[in-house]
């Protein structure tokens, strides 16, 4: 099996985010609150958009894993590095191509978007927030913790799927199904980033304070996302000493070194 050369990896996290961002984002701008011309309600709600980013990442995991590692997330790439999953010297090449398939993704939502007679994007791009601009209402200190929490869980749950020990083939569903989890947890407290990508995608297009808030959403996930590449190996070991094995292309299921979403 050839190893894929840095542009493939790049292509392949560039479209996967891509996905994630318009699956997730487009699914809540588009579908959550949808009214039929007799006045019933066929919007997907809460639970529609949960799924449909849990479905984006399954999906991106399956077709691109065995190419980049299907990370779609500053965080995930971070958390992988850490954790010796990944080679650093990746990390900042992953990071721009995540925030520029997150942004080209943003950038589509609106123009389908403004397609429909009245429609305004101030506040209507699913962007993250807290305070004000919490669907919630709740704090900043509230949305740190939840943040910083849910990345660390979702890191947990994507080393352990792609652990040399994990059962093959499953690292997908695992993966999807605890996004999914994530926002059905998360979506009132803070619109759910757990992705500095995802939050940097449609905050420029959302305005309505959404570009000042969005340090947070790259603080709090990336602090989650270390702390849980740290301490994975400390709290479940390995199959082998992570400091002495060298990374290579096939380590993962299907083919990767790390295949995570």
């Amino acid at each position: 099996m050839r190893t894929p050369t840095m542009l493939h990896r790049l292509a392949a996290e560039f479209v996967g985010t891509f996905w994630l961002v318009f699956g997730g984002c487009g699914s809540a701008v588009f579908a959550a609150k949808y009214i039929s011309d007799d006045g019933v309600s066929l919007g997907i709600g809460f639970v529609g958009v949960s799924l449909a980013f849990g479905l984006t990442v399954l999906t991106g995991v399956y077709a691109f894993g065995t190419i980049s590692g299907g990370h779609f997330n500053p965080a995930v790439t971070l958390g992988a590095a850490i954790a010796k999953r990944v080679e650093w010297r990746v990390l900042p090449a992953y990071w721009i191509t995540q925030v520029v398939g997150g942004l080209l993704a943003g950038l589509t939502i609106y123009v389908i978007a403004s397609g429909k007679p009245g429609w305004n994007g101030t506040g209507n791009m699913a962007a993250n927030g807290y305070g004000a601009h919490s669907p919630g209402g709740f704090s900043l200190w509230a949305v740190l913790v939840a943040e910083v929490i849910l990345t660390f869980a979702f890191l947990l749950v994507i080393l352990g799927s792609t652990d040399d020990r994990a059962p093959k083939g499953f690292a997908g569903l695992s993966i999807g199904l605890s996004l999914t989890l994530i926002h059905l947890i998360s979506i009132p407290i803070s619109n759910t980033s757990v992705n500095p990508a995802r939050s940097t995608g449609v905050a420029f297009f959302n305005g309505d304070g959404a570009p000042l808030q969005l340090w947070v959403f790259w603080l709090a996930p990336l602090v989650g996302a270390a702390l849980a590449g740290a301490a994975y190996p400390y709290l479940f070991g390995t199959a082998e000493e992570l400091a002495d094995r060298p990374v290579r292309d096939d380590a993962l299921p299907g083919g990767t070194p790390d295949a995570v979403g």
